[in-house]
């Protein structure tokens, strides 16, 4: 065993998968979750310890019993539009909890930490792909949390030495290919599983927000990497770590595909059409959100193992149907 690892929302979709890539890997993931959003039946690797990553006293035990050689840091609040209608949910957990953990961290001597960012860092693409350079102005109070957050994480590296990777993500999908693990959000606010449940016929039928963008077919374009695959870009971030430093890296294949794109994935790995009709655009939606994914991958050493949509569908689709 290598070591123990704090995963903070490690019962929760993209966490768990980490945990268990952790684990193969060689570590103890220890999952920190309060379960508001996450499942306890998704922590299958390690222990789960049920508390609010705010709840400092609570966190410095954690740290003194499993002394973690690092952390990976899910645990967020992540729908745009209701963080619209109520930031001070979103500042609250996403920032002022961070901060429990950072100064935490500080004081238990953990030094490491990967936290999970977002593309939405960026706002309004000026030029694509998008890179770790392209100006950061995000336009919601979701983006802006993790802007601040990744900014509060700088901070305690010049200050303090912790050593840190933040990974913009664009759009995780899928599944774990074995089976153990899926998507489970409620409310769920991801395209490909509503439009598997769609075609499925235990959802409702798929909105299409806008069919008039300037993209192939008019609906909006996004760049979708399998949450297997992120799930080892963790690890591979963590072990980057021991030589310290901080970095910024996205994560994404560096290929779009229109919402008609995916439904029409979807319905080949289903034998069923999606059953959908169209609305008016969502304020905030970009036409068009793709990575360049050239620095992560030349930085972390990283492949991919499924960078095509149908393994994506294919794999979510099997879970869901397990």
């Amino acid at each position: 065993m290598k070591g123990s690892v704090l995963v903070t929302g490690g019962a929760g979709y993209i966490g768990s998968h980490a945990c268990k890539a952790l684990a193969a890997a060689g570590y103890l993931p220890v999952t920190v979750d309060n379960l508001c959003a996450g499942h306890a039946r998704a922590v299958q690797w390690g222990p789960l310890v049920k508390i609010d990553v705010a709840d400092r006293p609570a966190l410095d035990e954690v740290f003194r019993q499993f002394r973690p050689l690092g952390v990976l840091h899910f645990a967020a609040h992540i729908q745009v539009g209701e963080s619209v209608r109520d930031p001070g949910k979103y500042y609250g957990n996403n920032c002022v909890a961070t901060l429990r953990l950072l100064e935490s961290m500080r004081d238990n001597g953990c030094g490491r930490i990967v936290f999970s960012s977002t593309c939405a860092v960026y706002g309004d693409p000026r030029r694509l792909p998008l890179d770790e350079t392209h100006p950061q102005w995000p336009v919601n109070p979701y983006g802006w949390s993790k802007f601040t957050v990744e900014r509060m994480i700088e901070d305690f590296h010049r200050a303090h030495g912790i050593a840190n990777l933040r990974l913009r993500y664009f759009n995780a999908a899928g599944a774990d290919p074995d089976g153990e693990l899926g998507e489970d959000h409620e409310p769920e606010t991801h395209l490909i599983p509503l439009v598997l449940r769609a075609a499925r016929g235990d959802g409702p039928a798929l909105t299409v927000f806008g069919e008039d963008y300037d993209t192939p077919d008019g609906t909006c374009v996004r760049d979708y990497i399998h949450v297997a695959d992120l799930a080892q870009a963790h690890v591979a971030a963590l072990e980057l770590l021991e030589q310290g430093g901080s970095h910024a890296l996205n994560l994404g294949t560096g290929q779009g595909y229109t919402v008609r794109q995916v439904m029409q994935a979807a319905a080949r790995v289903a034998g069923r059409d999606v059953p959908h009709t169209v609305g008016p655009r969502r304020e905030g939606d970009p036409p068009v959100l793709v990575a360049d994914p050239d620095l992560a991958r030349s930085t972390l050493s990283w492949t991919l193992k499924y960078p095509d949509l149908e393994s994506m569908i294919a794999h979510a689709w099997a879970w869901m149907n397990r």
